[in-house]
Protein backbone atom coordinates (compact mmCIF):
# COMPACT_ATOMS: atom_id res chain seq x y z
CA UNK A 1 0.00 0.00 0.00
CA UNK A 2 1.11 3.46 -0.83
CA UNK A 3 2.72 5.21 1.83
CA UNK A 4 2.52 8.84 2.18
CA UNK A 5 4.93 10.65 4.65
CA UNK A 6 7.06 13.74 4.87
CA UNK A 7 10.41 13.73 3.78
CA UNK A 8 12.26 12.60 6.77
CA UNK A 9 15.95 11.59 7.24
CA UNK A 10 16.04 10.48 10.41
CA UNK A 11 13.61 7.60 8.92
CA UNK A 12 15.97 5.91 6.56
CA UNK A 13 16.64 3.16 8.94
CA UNK A 14 13.85 3.61 10.78
CA UNK A 15 10.10 2.35 10.03
CA UNK A 16 10.13 0.43 6.33
CA UNK A 17 7.13 0.02 4.73
CA UNK A 18 7.12 -2.30 1.58
CA UNK A 19 5.43 -0.73 -1.47
CA UNK A 20 5.67 2.39 -3.12
CA UNK A 21 7.01 5.47 -0.91
CA UNK A 22 5.92 8.84 -2.33
CA UNK A 23 8.42 11.39 -2.66
CA UNK A 24 6.62 14.33 -1.81
CA UNK A 25 9.78 17.11 -2.58
CA UNK A 26 13.10 17.47 -2.33
CA UNK A 27 12.99 20.42 -0.08
CA UNK A 28 10.24 19.19 1.84
CA UNK A 29 10.04 19.76 5.52
CA UNK A 30 10.39 17.02 8.01
CA UNK A 31 7.16 15.91 9.32
CA UNK A 32 5.79 17.59 12.15
CA UNK A 33 4.82 15.57 15.48
CA UNK A 34 7.57 13.59 16.91
CA UNK A 35 6.80 10.55 18.50
CA UNK A 36 7.39 10.17 22.14
CA UNK A 37 10.22 8.28 22.78
CA UNK A 38 11.21 5.75 26.03
CA UNK A 39 11.55 2.47 23.41
CA UNK A 40 9.62 3.62 20.60
CA UNK A 41 5.84 2.31 19.66
CA UNK A 42 6.01 -0.73 17.25
CA UNK A 43 3.19 -0.92 14.91
CA UNK A 44 3.24 -4.87 14.23
CA UNK A 45 5.42 -7.64 13.35
CA UNK A 46 8.17 -6.14 10.22
CA UNK A 47 8.04 -2.60 11.74
CA UNK A 48 10.83 -0.90 13.64
CA UNK A 49 10.31 1.68 16.24
CA UNK A 50 9.39 4.73 14.70
CA UNK A 51 12.33 7.39 15.43
CA UNK A 52 11.47 12.05 16.16
CA UNK A 53 12.96 13.77 13.70
CA UNK A 54 16.50 15.70 14.61
CA UNK A 55 14.80 18.79 14.93
CA UNK A 56 11.73 17.93 16.88
CA UNK A 57 11.48 17.50 20.51
CA UNK A 58 10.31 14.16 21.25
CA UNK A 59 6.84 13.60 22.72
CA UNK A 60 6.56 12.02 26.25
CA UNK A 61 5.46 8.21 25.16
CA UNK A 62 1.44 7.17 26.00
CA UNK A 63 1.25 4.86 28.87
CA UNK A 64 1.80 1.23 27.00
CA UNK A 65 -1.61 0.14 28.68
CA UNK A 66 -3.67 3.01 26.93
CA UNK A 67 -2.40 1.76 23.14
CA UNK A 68 -5.14 -0.47 22.12
CA UNK A 69 -4.53 -4.08 21.28
CA UNK A 70 -3.37 -4.45 17.53
CA UNK A 71 -6.35 -7.03 17.16
CA UNK A 72 -8.76 -5.07 19.04
CA UNK A 73 -12.47 -4.64 17.30
CA UNK A 74 -12.92 -0.99 16.34
CA UNK A 75 -15.94 0.12 19.08
CA UNK A 76 -16.29 3.24 16.93
CA UNK A 77 -18.87 2.34 14.42
CA UNK A 78 -20.91 5.56 13.85
CA UNK A 79 -20.39 7.26 10.54
CA UNK A 80 -21.30 10.47 9.68
CA UNK A 81 -21.92 12.06 5.73
CA UNK A 82 -19.25 14.29 4.43
CA UNK A 83 -20.57 17.59 2.93
CA UNK A 84 -19.51 18.25 -0.14
CA UNK A 85 -16.58 20.79 0.16
CA UNK A 86 -15.73 21.74 -3.79
CA UNK A 87 -17.88 24.41 -3.92
CA UNK A 88 -17.05 28.14 -4.54
CA UNK A 89 -14.48 30.68 -6.05
CA UNK A 90 -10.95 30.63 -4.50
CA UNK A 91 -10.12 33.74 -6.01
CA UNK A 92 -12.60 36.62 -4.84
CA UNK A 93 -10.72 39.18 -3.25
CA UNK A 94 -11.54 41.37 0.01
CA UNK A 95 -10.26 44.74 1.29
CA UNK A 96 -7.53 44.91 3.73
CA UNK A 97 -8.75 47.00 6.40
CA UNK A 98 -6.14 48.73 8.98
CA UNK A 99 -9.33 47.78 11.99
CA UNK A 100 -11.17 45.02 12.86
CA UNK A 101 -14.49 44.53 11.28
CA UNK A 102 -17.58 45.22 12.81
CA UNK A 103 -18.65 41.13 12.29
CA UNK A 104 -14.86 39.87 13.75
CA UNK A 105 -16.14 37.57 16.39
CA UNK A 106 -13.45 39.59 18.32
CA UNK A 107 -14.85 42.86 18.25
CA UNK A 108 -17.83 41.52 20.32
CA UNK A 109 -15.29 41.70 23.56
CA UNK A 110 -15.54 45.70 22.61
CA UNK A 111 -18.13 48.18 22.09
CA UNK A 112 -16.66 49.12 18.66
CA UNK A 113 -14.15 47.98 15.75
CA UNK A 114 -12.36 51.09 16.70
CA UNK A 115 -11.99 49.95 20.57
CA UNK A 116 -11.13 46.14 19.68
CA UNK A 117 -8.13 47.84 17.12
CA UNK A 118 -7.15 49.78 20.17
CA UNK A 119 -6.60 46.65 22.27
CA UNK A 120 -4.56 45.27 19.49
CA UNK A 121 -2.47 47.99 19.44
CA UNK A 122 -1.69 48.32 23.41
CA UNK A 123 -1.81 44.40 23.77
CA UNK A 124 1.18 44.51 20.50
CA UNK A 125 2.72 46.61 22.75
CA UNK A 126 2.15 44.42 25.90
CA UNK A 127 3.91 41.48 24.24
CA UNK A 128 6.54 43.59 22.56
CA UNK A 129 5.82 42.68 18.79
CA UNK A 130 7.45 44.84 16.15
CA UNK A 131 4.19 45.39 14.41
CA UNK A 132 0.28 45.87 15.50
CA UNK A 133 -0.68 42.09 13.74
CA UNK A 134 -2.89 42.94 10.79
CA UNK A 135 -6.78 42.35 10.16
CA UNK A 136 -7.74 39.64 8.14
CA UNK A 137 -10.49 40.16 5.56
CA UNK A 138 -13.91 39.26 6.33
CA UNK A 139 -14.31 35.49 5.66
CA UNK A 140 -14.95 34.75 1.67
CA UNK A 141 -18.96 33.96 1.46
CA UNK A 142 -17.87 31.76 -1.60
CA UNK A 143 -15.99 29.27 0.24
CA UNK A 144 -12.63 28.04 -1.80
CA UNK A 145 -13.01 24.52 -3.67
CA UNK A 146 -10.26 22.45 -1.42
CA UNK A 147 -8.83 19.40 -3.52
CA UNK A 148 -5.43 17.17 -2.59
CA UNK A 149 -2.38 19.02 -3.52
CA UNK A 150 -0.30 17.06 -6.56
CA UNK A 151 2.08 14.07 -5.10
CA UNK A 152 -0.17 13.79 -1.99
CA UNK A 153 -2.52 11.52 -3.24
CA UNK A 154 -3.54 7.92 -2.56
CA UNK A 155 -4.65 5.01 -4.97
CA UNK A 156 -8.54 5.35 -5.54
CA UNK A 157 -8.58 8.75 -3.74
CA UNK A 158 -10.85 10.49 -5.97
CA UNK A 159 -13.07 7.29 -6.47
CA UNK A 160 -13.36 6.59 -2.79
CA UNK A 161 -14.29 10.11 -2.10
CA UNK A 162 -11.58 10.57 0.41
CA UNK A 163 -10.90 13.83 2.45
CA UNK A 164 -8.44 16.27 0.48
CA UNK A 165 -5.18 16.66 1.80
CA UNK A 166 -3.35 19.82 1.51
CA UNK A 167 -0.71 22.25 2.37
CA UNK A 168 -2.45 25.71 0.92
CA UNK A 169 -5.91 27.31 1.08
CA UNK A 170 -6.43 28.52 -2.86
CA UNK A 171 -7.05 32.13 -1.90
CA UNK A 172 -5.72 35.47 -3.89
CA UNK A 173 -5.73 37.06 -0.33
CA UNK A 174 -2.90 38.16 1.97
CA UNK A 175 -3.55 35.52 4.74
CA UNK A 176 -2.23 32.40 6.20
CA UNK A 177 -3.32 30.21 8.94
CA UNK A 178 -2.04 29.71 11.96
CA UNK A 179 -2.44 25.32 13.28
CA UNK A 180 -1.07 23.87 16.38
CA UNK A 181 -0.58 20.15 17.35
CA UNK A 182 -0.88 17.82 20.28
CA UNK A 183 -1.05 19.94 23.52
CA UNK A 184 1.96 18.96 25.42
CA UNK A 185 2.62 23.03 26.67
CA UNK A 186 0.04 24.47 28.51
CA UNK A 187 1.18 27.91 28.83
CA UNK A 188 -1.60 30.53 30.48
CA UNK A 189 0.68 33.09 29.29
CA UNK A 190 -0.17 31.86 25.88
CA UNK A 191 -3.82 31.67 25.76
CA UNK A 192 -3.87 35.64 27.63
CA UNK A 193 -1.55 36.53 24.27
CA UNK A 194 -3.63 35.16 21.95
CA UNK A 195 -7.01 36.44 23.19
CA UNK A 196 -5.31 40.00 23.64
CA UNK A 197 -4.24 40.02 20.42
CA UNK A 198 -7.09 38.62 18.58
CA UNK A 199 -5.43 35.98 17.02
CA UNK A 200 -6.74 32.85 15.26
CA UNK A 201 -5.57 30.23 15.38
CA UNK A 202 -6.68 26.36 15.44
CA UNK A 203 -5.95 23.22 17.75
CA UNK A 204 -5.33 19.63 16.73
CA UNK A 205 -5.05 17.63 19.94
CA UNK A 206 -4.07 14.07 21.04
CA UNK A 207 -6.15 12.87 24.08
CA UNK A 208 -3.35 11.41 25.84
CA UNK A 209 -1.10 14.79 25.99
CA UNK A 210 -4.73 16.90 27.04
CA UNK A 211 -6.34 14.79 29.55
CA UNK A 212 -4.55 16.05 32.04
CA UNK A 213 -5.84 18.92 31.92
CA UNK A 214 -9.17 19.12 29.39
CA UNK A 215 -9.78 22.35 30.94
CA UNK A 216 -6.83 24.31 29.34
CA UNK A 217 -8.43 23.17 25.95
CA UNK A 218 -12.08 24.16 27.50
CA UNK A 219 -10.64 27.46 27.95
CA UNK A 220 -9.21 28.22 24.58
CA UNK A 221 -12.77 27.03 22.70
CA UNK A 222 -14.34 29.52 24.79
CA UNK A 223 -11.87 32.40 22.86
CA UNK A 224 -13.12 30.57 19.08
CA UNK A 225 -10.68 28.32 18.46
CA UNK A 226 -11.87 24.90 17.02
CA UNK A 227 -10.10 21.80 18.29
CA UNK A 228 -9.86 19.38 15.84
CA UNK A 229 -8.53 16.04 16.12
CA UNK A 230 -4.75 14.68 16.00
CA UNK A 231 -5.86 10.85 17.31
CA UNK A 232 -5.73 9.31 21.12
CA UNK A 233 -1.87 8.06 21.18
CA UNK A 234 0.07 10.07 18.15
CA UNK A 235 1.04 7.08 16.98
CA UNK A 236 2.94 6.14 13.18
CA UNK A 237 -0.72 5.42 11.50
CA UNK A 238 1.06 3.81 8.34
CA UNK A 239 2.27 1.42 10.45
CA UNK A 240 -0.91 0.39 11.94
CA UNK A 241 -3.77 -1.83 10.45
CA UNK A 242 -7.22 -0.51 9.15
CA UNK A 243 -8.81 -0.92 12.25
CA UNK A 244 -6.04 0.76 14.51
CA UNK A 245 -6.00 3.49 12.94
CA UNK A 246 -9.89 3.80 12.92
CA UNK A 247 -9.68 2.90 16.70
CA UNK A 248 -7.50 6.23 16.69
CA UNK A 249 -8.75 8.49 14.90
CA UNK A 250 -12.52 7.78 15.99
CA UNK A 251 -11.63 7.50 19.53
CA UNK A 252 -10.41 10.61 19.53
CA UNK A 253 -13.58 12.16 17.77
CA UNK A 254 -15.56 11.00 20.79
CA UNK A 255 -13.50 12.75 23.26
CA UNK A 256 -12.97 16.11 21.50
CA UNK A 257 -17.49 15.25 21.07
CA UNK A 258 -17.58 14.77 24.66
CA UNK A 259 -15.18 16.86 26.10
CA UNK A 260 -16.50 19.71 24.50
CA UNK A 261 -19.73 19.38 22.63
CA UNK A 262 -18.55 19.20 18.71
CA UNK A 263 -17.02 16.54 16.87
CA UNK A 264 -14.06 17.72 14.21
CA UNK A 265 -14.49 17.70 10.87
CA UNK A 266 -10.25 18.32 10.54
CA UNK A 267 -8.17 15.77 11.06
CA UNK A 268 -4.05 15.95 11.03
CA UNK A 269 -2.24 12.93 11.25
CA UNK A 270 0.91 12.54 13.00
CA UNK A 271 4.05 13.48 11.65
CA UNK A 272 2.07 13.92 8.64
CA UNK A 273 2.30 10.87 7.35
CA UNK A 274 -0.86 8.44 6.35
CA UNK A 275 -1.93 6.00 3.83
CA UNK A 276 -5.24 5.06 1.92
CA UNK A 277 -6.12 3.28 5.05
CA UNK A 278 -5.46 6.71 6.86
CA UNK A 279 -8.17 8.48 4.78
CA UNK A 280 -10.40 6.17 4.82
CA UNK A 281 -10.57 5.53 8.49
CA UNK A 282 -10.49 9.59 9.01
CA UNK A 283 -13.88 9.80 6.59
CA UNK A 284 -15.42 7.30 8.06
CA UNK A 285 -15.27 8.92 11.78
CA UNK A 286 -16.86 11.91 9.90
CA UNK A 287 -13.44 13.93 8.59
CA UNK A 288 -13.76 16.18 5.89
CA UNK A 289 -10.45 17.64 5.50
CA UNK A 290 -6.66 16.72 5.65
CA UNK A 291 -4.78 20.07 6.58
CA UNK A 292 -0.56 19.40 6.78
CA UNK A 293 1.17 22.18 6.43
CA UNK A 294 3.68 24.66 4.15
CA UNK A 295 5.89 26.46 6.86
CA UNK A 296 6.32 25.56 10.51
CA UNK A 297 7.62 28.01 13.03
CA UNK A 298 9.52 27.22 16.05
CA UNK A 299 10.96 29.95 18.79
CA UNK A 300 13.98 30.34 17.13
CA UNK A 301 13.83 29.66 13.53
CA UNK A 302 11.10 28.77 10.72
CA UNK A 303 11.19 25.72 8.22
CA UNK A 304 9.80 25.60 4.67
CA UNK A 305 8.51 23.16 2.02
CA UNK A 306 8.80 25.19 -0.73
CA UNK A 307 12.19 25.61 -2.52
CA UNK A 308 12.63 29.55 -2.64
CA UNK A 309 11.52 29.71 1.53
CA UNK A 310 8.57 32.22 0.93
CA UNK A 311 5.27 32.68 2.45
CA UNK A 312 2.23 32.31 0.07
CA UNK A 313 -1.05 33.71 0.08
CA UNK A 314 -3.50 30.71 1.93
CA UNK A 315 -0.27 29.37 3.70
CA UNK A 316 -0.65 26.85 6.19
CA UNK A 317 1.58 27.38 9.33
CA UNK A 318 1.99 24.54 11.74
CA UNK A 319 3.92 24.71 15.30
CA UNK A 320 3.69 22.86 18.30
CA UNK A 321 2.23 23.27 22.02
CA UNK A 322 5.82 23.54 23.36
CA UNK A 323 7.86 25.63 26.05
CA UNK A 324 10.94 25.73 28.15
CA UNK A 325 11.69 21.89 28.79
CA UNK A 326 11.68 21.76 24.74
CA UNK A 327 12.51 24.72 22.99
CA UNK A 328 14.63 27.51 23.66
CA UNK A 329 11.68 29.74 24.80
CA UNK A 330 8.15 30.10 25.37
CA UNK A 331 5.39 29.41 23.43
CA UNK A 332 4.58 33.74 23.33
CA UNK A 333 8.21 33.38 21.96
CA UNK A 334 7.22 31.64 19.28
CA UNK A 335 4.03 33.02 18.56
CA UNK A 336 6.14 36.93 18.85
CA UNK A 337 8.48 35.19 16.00
CA UNK A 338 5.37 34.10 13.70
CA UNK A 339 3.74 36.84 14.53
CA UNK A 340 6.53 39.15 13.56
CA UNK A 341 7.53 37.92 10.56
CA UNK A 342 4.03 37.39 8.56
CA UNK A 343 3.38 40.66 9.49
CA UNK A 344 6.18 42.39 8.20
CA UNK A 345 5.52 40.52 4.58
CA UNK A 346 1.79 42.14 5.19
CA UNK A 347 0.03 38.93 5.85
CA UNK A 348 -3.17 38.58 8.30
CA UNK A 349 -3.83 35.74 10.43
CA UNK A 350 -7.39 34.04 9.44
CA UNK A 351 -9.48 31.28 10.84
CA UNK A 352 -8.69 28.22 8.80
CA UNK A 353 -12.38 26.91 9.10
CA UNK A 354 -13.85 29.74 7.80
CA UNK A 355 -12.34 29.19 4.49
CA UNK A 356 -13.34 25.62 4.48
Amino acid sequence: MRVVRQNDKSRRNGVRIRGGIAALTAAAIASGCAQGGGGGHRGGAGHEAVRPTPSRQPLKAPPPGEVPDAHAKDPHSRDRHAKDPHAGDPHAKAPHPKEPHAKDPQVKKFRSAQAAHAARVAAARHWRLARVPLTPPPPPVRKPRITTRAGFEVDGHDELGLPPVFTTVPTKQRVVFLTIDDGAEKDPAFLRMMSELQVPYTAFLSDYLIKEDYGYFKRMQRDGVVLNNHTLHHPYLPALSYYRQRYEICGMQEVIERRYGKRPLLFRPPFGNYNRNTLRAAKSCGIEYVPLWNEEVFVDHWDYREWDRKIRPGDIVLSHFRGREDWKGTMPDMIRRFLNKVTAEGYAVARLEDYL
